[in-house]
């Protein structure tokens, strides 16, 4: 690939073929590394020939002591400058000059996002408040109905004449009451005394406002469940025990981590070494697959991990990124273009050129499916819920079970019949109710014809 100027100075630029910075479509270099080039060339007035790195390295000090790829190139002025994924680093910046960087990147976490979506607990449905808040509105409801009932005992105009009338606002009719002014639901007794509906009122007003904080909350809860993330820092993963996570193996975030005296990298370094054979992947495209396909985490440079999150829709990237570091174009020591290209990088960064080159090469179209996409309400969510009416079913049968042994025993007490034979006689009577009606109803039929 050549830029091409009459008159103009001619560099040679090194780089590597990496997606997306540079690759080759249809015989020619594109990408965002050519990008950038094309509008510093624009911009400092000068020509370029581009070729890729012969051996296909970053730069390295070999064992012989010299060094390799794109570093080795531009020290044995093979080629005037580096535009490629070059990270700038204090070895690399002893040999060679890099200009301002270009390109921000760091150490994050790649996960799949059904692995880390927001685990909703059997009783989601209690969420919304905490547990003094349910605590309080407990305590608030017992107090508001053993008020109910206190008044209706004291006010004559609830009961004129306690001798010879029954209450209607008895301790139990009261909580039948709160309950039902709290689920929004017209019940009986009627409060008749003015102090007994000053008291309804303000239970109904507290209920309203109560009901309306509880949905509001809810509401906010179930929409942002799906995008909230437990995995937020490298110390919740550090802490959690559903997903294994690893990095590439002698990377220099492997090696991040070994060096770093802050003690929860040193337990993520503890916990990759120890189980390295296993945690550990040999190539970037191997780490991809194996968070696509099970239950691992990924830790790696940031800016690639946006690149797979990108292509990938079911991949993100939690929010921290640690080891911050960036790309820089090298070139040799004494090169006057070093300041030059420093100052048009930090142009193009001002003029927000670098962002509209970040967001095309790492384009995506997953967050518009996300959003156009409907997801059915987790099961979860309400399980409890349905719990919960699950058990006040079976305690509303057992009740009626209860309330007829309890007729059975006095009425075998009085016939002088066994109480299994009455509860069963009882039993048979009330499940054949129908069956009964219709003979009756057939043979009242027959009898009329």
């Amino acid at each position: 690939s050549r830029g091409l100027g009459e008159g103009l100075p001619t560099l040679t630029v090194t780089t590597i073929l990496e997606d997306p910075y540079v690759m080759v479509r249809s015989a020619e270099l594109e990408g965002y590394c050519i990008d950038l080039l094309k509008a510093l060339a624009a911009m400092l007035h000068f020509s370029y020939k581009v070729k890729v790195v012969g051996d296909g390295q970053y730069g390295a000090v070999s064992s012989t002591g010299n060094w390799t790829g794109m570093i080795g190139e531009i020290l044995r002025q093979e080629a005037d400058i580096a535009v490629a994924p070059l990270t700038v680093t204090s070895a690399r910046e002893e040999v060679v000059s890099f200009t301002t960087p270009f390109l921000q990147t760091g150490i994050g976490i790649l996960l799949r996002k059904d692995t880390v979506s927001q685990e909703m607990s059997f009783f989601h449905f209690l969420a919304p408040f905490s547990k003094e808040t349910w605590t309080g509105l407990l305590f608030a409801y017992v107090l508001t109905c053993f008020c109910l009932f206190l008044v209706a005992r004291l006010s004559p105009c609830e009961w004129n004449e306690p001798k010879n009338e029954e209450n209607h606002f008895t301790f139990l009719n009261s909580l039948w009451f709160g309950a039902g002014a709290l689920a929004l639901q017209g019940v009986t007794p009627r409060p008749k005394a003015l102090s007994v509906r000053v008291i309804a009122a303000v239970w109904w007003l507290f209920t309203i406002a109560l009901l309306a904080a509880y949905i509001a909350n809810f509401t906010a809860l179930l929409s942002s469940g799906s995008e909230q993330l437990p995995i937020q820092t490298f110390e919740d993963l550090v802490k959690q025990r559903k997903l294994e996570f690893g990095t590439l193996d002698g990377s220099s975030t492997f090696y991040y981590f070994k060096n770093s005296k802050n003690p929860i990298h040193q337990m993520i370094y503890e916990y990759m070494d120890k189980r390295r054979d296993h945690v550990l992947v040999k190539t970037y495209q191997e780490a991809v697959q194996r968070v696509l396909e099970s239950n691992y985490a990924f830790i790696g440079e940031s800016i690639s991990q946006d690149l797979a999150a990108a292509r990938h829709c079911d991949l993100t990237r939690a929010p921290e990124v640690i080891g911050a570091r960036g790309f820089g174009i090298a070139t040799t020591q004494a090169s006057p273009w070093t300041k030059k290209l420093s100052v048009a990088v930090l142009k193009l960064r001002e003029s927000g050129d670098l962002d509209y080159l970040r967001n095309k090469w790492w384009e995506t179209s997953c967050l518009h499916k996300s959003r156009e996409r409907w997801s059915p309400l987790q099961p979860q969510a309400l399980g409890g819920l349905f719990l919960t009416l699950a058990i006040g079913l079976a305690l509303g049968v057992i009740a009626a079970v209860v309330e007829l042994s309890n007729k059975s025993r006095h009425a075998a007490g009085h016939v002088k019949k066994s109480c299994c034979s009455i509860f069963t006689e009882e039993m048979c009577t009330r499940l054949r109710i129908k069956e009964n009606t219709r003979q009756s109803q057939e043979t009242s039929g027959r009898a009329n014809a």
